[in-house]
């Protein structure tokens, strides 16, 4: 059911690459994500390209900024959802060492029938 995007400045390795997604990953089973549900996108960009404000709300960042955006099925309580953004900035920490002030997270939620996995068919509706 999510569907991961993540979005970097360009010149991180492959290892790199593949360890954000899986560290998302791991985190978003414990926000009871199914096993195998596993849909991430890394996009890399010029720096022209992506743009953020290196102090907004007293947050230090930097060119390691990582974007997170996890569109997913709604229902998750604030507390799933504030236990997700912590095991995804420790995870990230840990492995592949993004440093926790570049981890910026967004969730977007919305209703079971808005999926479709394939075979033009709403799997979680029929």
């Amino acid at each position: 059911m999510p569907l991961v995007r993540i979005e970097l400045l360009k010149g991180k390795s492959a290892t790199y690459r593949q360890e954000l997604g899986r560290v998302v990953y791991e985190a978003m089973l414990g926000a009871n994500v199914p096993v195998n549900d596993r849909f991430v996108i890394v996009s890399e960009h010029e720096a022209d390209n992506f743009q953020f404000d290196e102090t907004y709300l007293g947050i230090a960042r930097n060119d390691d900024l990582v974007i997170i955006q996890i569109t997913w099925n709604e229902g998750r309580t604030v507390e799933q959802k504030k236990a997700l953004y912590k095991a995804i900035a420790e995870g990230l920490a840990i492995s592949p060492g993004v440093q926790p002030e570049n981890v910026f997270i967004n969730l977007v939620e919305v209703k079971k029938e808005n999926w479709s996995y394939g075979h033009g068919i709403a799997q979680y509706v029929v």
